[in-house]
């Protein structure tokens, strides 16, 4: 989809942290880092100025009439959760999802979606705090309490706080591209990419009494950056726990620790990434990505791509890549 409005709806008191990723994201001018902007506001019933969480009052918001026209309206924590927001807020993000445009709601943002009756049926994520009365209040949405985001259809929700930065750059991946995303995540001094299935907080194991934490992520660093130089080549768990000095078991656990997930899955999205950056540059053929990328042929990049990106290769690359360089290889797939 074409993102190009995008309206932030808070009403009653909100979460300052929240509002302000949505601000840093979307409503700064990136244009020194390459980046098309967006139009922006922050949006309330009648204009009418909002109190933050931490006490200041917000002035000078547009309307929702400004937010009805939005490609991508967002929904930060606006308390109280317990009951639903008011009515013109409902209308907007109703009337949001009936036109086809986005809708996401961070942190207990989530549960405005719900009162909207945008998560029935749907696959969404909320922060694990909250899963018990979200679950109650909400028992038709499909809940997933340790994914850090979810996108389903066009309705996207987050976990705790800071995943509201991994969603937005979820976000900025889907409609700018993932150089675009990987440039703003640096300006962020963020994390570039957490797959959205990824923990929202992991159980670090009991380690041995000679063992410390910044020597555990550091075997675990060096393993991932020996993968990242080989991401055109096959790499077994096996491999990797040798390379580690561990044992299988062991060096899976610790993975898990440091990641938040599993070896296959982070080198699953790891070689995407990579696939996702060769086809923004547009030169390569299909075949050729794919083998660029340890995948054995182009069908199976083409599955794994739509599996987990929701697009063909081919059709991403017609977003997202340049005009063709005169005399370079077609594209493919």
């Amino acid at each position: 989809m074409d993102v190009q409005r995008v309206a932030v709806v808070v009403a009653n008191q909100v979460s300052p942290f929240e509002l302000g990723v949505a601000c840093e994201v979307f409503g700064t001018d990136r244009t020194a880092d390459g980046i098309d902007g967006w139009d922006f506001a922050v949006c309330s019933p009648d204009a009418e100025p909002v109190t933050s969480w931490s006490g200041f009052r917000l002035t000078g918001l547009s309307d929702l009439d400004w937010a009805k026209a939005a490609d991508l309206l967002v929904v930060p924590t606006c308390a109280p959760r317990s009951e639903p927001p008011p009515e013109p807020v409902l209308d907007a993000l109703r009337g949001a999802a009936g036109r086809g445009a986005w809708v996401a709601g961070f942190c207990a943002g989530v549960f405005s979606l719900g009162y909207a009756g945008l998560l029935d049926g749907r696959r969404c994520t909320v922060h694990w705090v909250y899963e018990r009365e979200f679950t109650e209040r909400f028992p038709t949405a499909e809940v997933d309490a340790r994914a850090l985001y979810v996108d389903d259809r066009g309705v996207l929700t987050s976990a705790g706080t800071v995943a509201a930065v991994d969603l937005c750059l979820h976000l900025v991946r889907r409609t700018r591209g993932i150089a675009a995303a990987t440039a703003l995540a640096r300006r962020m001094v963020a994390s570039p990419h957490r797959a959205g299935g990824q923990a929202q907080f992991v159980e670090a194991p009991v380690l041995p009494s000679d063992a410390s934490d910044t020597a555990h992520a550091a075997i675990i660093a060096e393993v991932l950056e020996w993968i990242e130089r080989r991401l055109d080549q096959p790499v077994t768990v096996a491999e990797l726990a040798r390379r580690a000095g561990l044992r299988e078991r062991t060096f899976l656990r610790r993975f898990a620790a440091v990641t938040g997930t599993t070896p296959h899955r982070w080198l699953t999205e790891r070689r995407l990434d990579r696939a996702q950056a060769l086809l923004e540059e547009g030169r390569l053929p299909v075949e050729d990505v794919a083998r660029a990328c340890g995948y054995a042929s182009a069908a199976a990049l083409r599955h794994q791509f739509r599996r987990l990106r929701g697009t063909s290769p081919s059709d991403y690359r017609r977003a997202f890549s340049p005009e063709p360089v005169a005399g370079s290889v077609p594209p493919t797939g």
